[in-house]
């Protein structure tokens, strides 16, 4: 049994010397019994949601107004809570609590949609992944390159250029990731989640702190109903552009559907698991809304319509020093741990795919038993060690080559956060229930499902903008620095 097990997934704990598994150790189909709950959950969720994007919602909400600006961010929470309680109840087919459980979004959509639906899916959720970890590399060093500019700007002034290369920051964050990528799978992150977590609350807390300072000294900027203002700001086509690209901003700024049912993976099965995500989810996203909202109101309030792209990177703030510094080398520490959230999946799909493609290669599903000191046991497979090694280099390398990647990664986050957010977990719900055709709740389902699609394809047309933009003045190997 023990060697069938082994040939089946890459994620048993190891066995004992006999070969002897205790059925106490695993679950209802054979796999290691998971232990998560719905705190360890949240606390994904939210090191998966609550990036260093944060910062950047106060030039958002200049882009959008008082008035649009908060619509449209308690208007994406709603859509991304309810779509995300959909899609936990799809974990588990046919039935959400007793039904077989899918291990990956690839498997929810192939037991509820099947055909193309599952390529799509693929598709569309292991680019973004892609794109987000290459994109969270650029977005570390640039954190971390701030907090040597912080330090130049305080001893010689803030006239001073101090310019700093992010690629040797980029290569120690690619460094620390080859470590921590070896960290199994998703069961055993919880400590770096939470970790990263607690980091993301220090970091928006004190860009919150810094606002509210700042009103109170110099007291609120201009702001307007309907932000930036046209012949005064920004012309009439920026305008446009801006409003698109701040309406993708906050709608991908929400999305974590990308690694939802890795993360409900990780529950235990009592409670069950959609109980439990579903109240990971609402702590998960209320808790975001609440700090979106005060960064955003309290950073417009600060800086008014020439809000910064990212207050704490791009310099609004240069002092206290100390308190910048902190605050930079907390988004690193957090982006650290956001990273291993969205790579893990990937590192999953291939290892999974790899153990069923060449079940007796030795090289891929063989483990050798390390004595790790202060740990214990650590079980080594030669495959995972190479292959994701050499996946942290690669993207190192291509965040170095494209310094514009945050551009690409919106324009990704823009395709895919339809189909992932909204398209498949609506669907797959009305599969579910067997909505019957032009039912009151199958009009409102559709109506939402295209409402969101207009969006997408809106900050789809802003973020090609952008790319373009940035291609004119392409360099590769040169970072780009926010002033």
């Amino acid at each position: 049994m023990a060697k069938e097990m082994q040939k089946n997934s890459m994620y048993i704990e190891q066995n004992d010397p006999e070969g002897d598994i205790r059925k106490d150790f695993l679950d209802d189909d054979g796999r290691a019994k998971r232990t998560g709950t719905w705190v360890t959950a949240s606390a994904h969720i939210i090191t998966a949601v609550i990036g260093s994007g944060v910062l950047s919602l106060a030039w958002a909400i200049a882009q959008l107004g008082w008035v649009a600006g908060p619509a449209v961010l308690m208007a994406f929470s709603f859509i991304t809570y309810y779509t995300s309680t959909l899609l936990s109840d799809c974990y588990r087919s046919p039935d959400p609590v007793t039904g077989k459980r899918n291990y990956t979004y690839m498997d929810v959509v192939r037991a509820s949609l099947g055909g193309r639906s599952v390529q799509l899916c693929g598709l569309a959720q292991y680019g973004n992944l892609i794109g987000v970890t290459i994109g969270y590399t650029i977005t570390a060093s640039i954190s971390m390159v701030a907090v040597k500019r912080s330090n130049c700007f305080h001893r010689h002034g803030h006239h001073v250029k101090c310019y700093t290369s992010n690629n040797p920051l980029m290569i120690i964050f690619a460094c620390i990731q080859i470590v921590l990528s070896q960290i199994p799978n998703f069961h055993k992150l919880s400590w770096l989640s939470i970790l990263a977590a607690v980091m993301s609350f220090a970091y928006s807390s004190i860009g919150i702190g810094l606002s509210i300072a700042k009103v109170i000294g110099d007291g609120p900027h201009a702001t307007t109903l309907t932000g930036t203002t046209v012949g005064v700001d920004v012309s009439a086509s920026e305008k446009v552009w801006r409003a698109f690209q701040a309406i993708g901003d906050v709608a991908f700024a929400y999305a974590f559907s990308t690694v939802l049912v890795e993360i409900q993976d990780t529950l235990k099965s009592s409670p069950p698991e959609n109980k439990s995500m579903k109240r990971a989810t609402a702590v998960g996203v209320t808790t975001t809304t609440l700090f979106y909202m005060m960064c955003g109101v309290m950073g417009y309030l600060a800086f008014g319509n020439d809000a910064p792209g990212n207050f704490l990177t791009g310099f609004g703030f240069y002092e206290p020093f100390w308190l910048v510094d902190f605050a930079n080398a907390c988004i690193a520490v957090h982006l650290i741990g956001a990273y291993q959230v969205f790579c893990q999946p990937i590192f999953g799909f291939v290892e999974k795919w790899c153990n069923k493609r060449w079940p007796e290669n030795k090289f891929i599903t063989s483990e050798h038993g390390i004595n790790v000191p202060c740990y214990g046991v650590y079980h080594v497979n030669s495959f995972r060690l190479v292959w994701r090694t050499a996946y942290v280099i690669v993207s190192a390398v291509l965040a170095m080559i494209f310094p514009f990647f945050n551009d690409f990664v919106g324009l990704i986050g823009a395709a895919s956060f339809w189909p992932l957010t909204v398209y498949f977990p609506v669907e797959m719900y009305i599969a579910r229930t067997k909505i019957r055709r032009f039912s009151f709740t199958w009009v409102w389902l559709k109506i939402l499902i295209w409402s969101c699609f207009i969006v997408s394809l809106v900050a789809l047309v802003g973020s090609v903008q952008g790319l373009i933009q940035s291609l004119k003045t392409y360099k590769p190997f040169q970072a780009v620095q926010e002033e």
